[in-house]
C-alpha cells in the first residue's frame, strides 16, 4: 500500500484529510497544462498495473463469490483487463477536456472603476463515498483533479482490493509530475467507523458526494458536518400525452424501462393521457410485457388492460424498482401528469412525449428534475450522453448543482476586484 493503514481511524483518517488539503493548495496553483499531462501519467500507471489491478480484482470477486452476491452486484464489481482497459481511456479522455478553471464570468466596471468579476476556481478537497463500482474511484479522482481539487475516497468493502490497486497506480503516476501523489487519497480499510470520522473533517474538506443505495445517501447526510451533494433515488417518470404518436411512445417507454433498468435514469412509473390511454396503452402495455415487465396500475389501467396488470399500492408511486417493474397511471390531462410527479418523483428525471409543443414547453416549466426531456428517453440522463464527459454522480439538489455532474461542476466562482487606489467614503 502508497498509504499506511496503521493506527486507529480517529488517527489515520484526519491526517488524510490534512494531507489532501495542503495537497489541493498546491493543486490549486497547477495549470490546465500541468494537470493535463498528470493525467495523462495516471492513466499511464493504471496501464501499467492492469496484472495487479485485475488479480485485486479476483480476491474481491472470490470473497463475493463466497457471499453469493447477486448477479448484477457481481456485474458491477468485475473488473478484467478490457474494463481496465476502458478505466484508462476514461482518464486520457477526461484529460483532453477542456480547462474548467480560470474562466472569467460577469465582468463589469462599476461607477468608481473597479473591475469586479467572478473567475471559476476548485471546490478544494472533495470526499466520494461509494459502492461496489472499483472504476468510480478512477474516474472520481481523475474529475477531480481536472477540476483542480484533491479528492478522499472511501469505496465499498466488496471493492476493497481492487480500489487500493488502483489508488496505487493513480499516485504512482503522480510522482512523475507536478501534481503531488496526496491529492488522491483512498481510505484503505472496510471499518465502518472511518465515514463517520470522514464527516467530521469539515475543517479540511469542502463536499462530500455521497454515491450508492438511498440508504448510504440518507445516512450520510444525517451525519455529516461537511455540505453534502444528494442524489437520492431515481424514481423518473414518462409523461404520454393525449397528442403522442404510439410508435415513438411505445419505443420511448420501452427503451426507458428495459434497456437496462437497474440503473438510476430507468423509467419507474408511466403517466397517460386518458384519451389516449384506450388506443396506446394496450400497445405499449404489449411491448413492455413481451420484454418480462411486471405491470402494476391504478384501478383505470387494470380496467382497460386487465389481468396482465395487478394493483398496484400507495408505495409502488415511491418505488425506485432498479428492475423489470413498471407502475402505469391513466391520468385526466397534463396538470394531474405533473401534479403526480410533483407528489412523487425524485427530481432526478422525467420526460414527455407530445406532438403538441405548447403540451412540452408546459411540460418543462412545471416539472422541476434535475433533466426534463421532450420526445426522448430518460436514459438520455446521463454526463456522457450529455456532452459532460465522465460523471461524478447526478445530484438531486438543487445546491450546488443540479444533474450529471462533470469537472465543470466541480468548480465555484469567486470575486475578482480589480481597482486603482478606490477607498470606500
Amino acid at each position: 500500500m502508497t498509504v499506511s493503514v496503521g493506527g486507529s481511524v480517529d488517527l489515520l483518517i484526519p491526517d488524510m484529510a490534512r494531507r489532501a488539503r495542503a495537497a489541493s493548495r498546491q493543486l490549486a496553483t497547477t495549470s490546465g497544462e500541468q494537470r493535463r499531462v498528470a493525467l495523462h501519467a495516471m492513466a499511464d500507471a493504471l496501464a501499467a498495473a492492469a496484472d495487479e489491478i485485475v488479480a485485486a480484482n479476483a480476491l474481491d470477486l472470490a470473497a463475493a463469490d463466497a457471499t453469493a452476491i447477486g448477479a448484477a452486484m457481481r456485474d458491477r464489481l468485475l473488473l478484467d483487463h478490457p474494463g481496465v482497459k476502458k478505466l484508462t481511456a476514461a482518464v486520457r479522455e477526461i484529460a483532453e477536456q477542456p480547462d474548467p478553471l480560470g474562466e472569467v464570468t460577469d465582468a463589469l466596471v462599476r461607477p468608481n472603476g473597479l473591475r469586479v468579476s467572478r473567475v471559476r476556481i476548485p471546490l478544494g478537497v472533495v470526499a466520494m463515498i461509494y459502492e461496489s463500482r472499483p472504476n468510480v474511484t478512477a474516474d472520481a479522482a481523475a474529475l477531480c483533479l481536472k477540476a483542480g481539487n484533491a479528492s478522499v475516497l472511501r469505496g465499498g468493502k466488496e471493492a476493497l482490493h481492487s480500489n487500493r490497486a488502483i489508488a496505487d497506480a493513480l499516485r504512482v503516476g503522480l510522482g512523475t509530475t507536478a501534481v503531488p501523489p496526496d491529492a488522491i487519497q483512498l481510505i484503505p480499510i472496510a471499518d465502518r467507523a472511518a465515514v463517520d470520522v470522514l464527516l467530521e473533517q469539515d475543517q479540511y474538506i469542502d463536499l462530500v458526494i455521497p454515491r450508492g443505495g438511498e440508504g448510504l445517501i440518507r445516512a450520510v447526510t444525517e451525519k455529516s458536518r461537511i455540505p453534502v451533494l444528494q442524489h437520492y433515488k431515481g424514481v423518473c417518470h414518462v409523461y404520454v400525452d393525449a397528442s403522442a404518436d404510439a410508435r415513438m411512445a411505445t419505443d420511448i417507454v420501452s427503451n426507458a424501462k428495459v434497456q437496462r433498468p437497474g440503473v438510476c435514469n430507468a423509467l419507474e412509473t408511466l403517466l397517460v393521457h386518458q384519451t389516449a390511454a384506450p388506443d396506446l396503452l394496450p400497445v405499449i402495455a404489449r411491448a413492455l410485457t413481451d420484454s418480462g415487465v411486471e405491470l402494476r396500475g391504478c384501478a383505470r389501467t387494470r380496467e382497460l388492460l386487465g389481468d396482465v396488470v395487478v394493483p398496484a399500492s400507495e408505495a409502488d408511486w415511491d418505488a425506485e424498482y432498479l428492475d423489470l417493474i413498471l407502475t402505469v397511471r391513466i391520468v385526466d390531462d397534463l396538470a394531474a401528469a405533473t401534479e403526480h410527479i410533483d407528489n412523487h418523483g425524485s427530481s432526478h428525471t422525467e420526460a414527455i412525449v407530445t406532438a403538441d409543443d405548447s403540451a412540452a414547453q408546459r411540460f418543462v416549466a412545471a416539472v422541476q428534475a434535475s433533466t426534463v426531456l421532450v420526445n426522448a428517453s430518460t436514459r438520455f440522463a446521463d454526463g456522457g450522453q450529455l456532452g459532460l464527459g465522465a460523471e461524478i454522480g447526478i445530484s438531486t439538489s438543487k445546491l450546488h448543482a443540479f444533474g450529471p455532474m462533470g469537472a465543470r461542476e466541480l468548480t465555484t466562482r469567486k470575486f475578482v476586484v480589480e481597482g486603482t487606489g478606490q477607498i470606500r467614503g
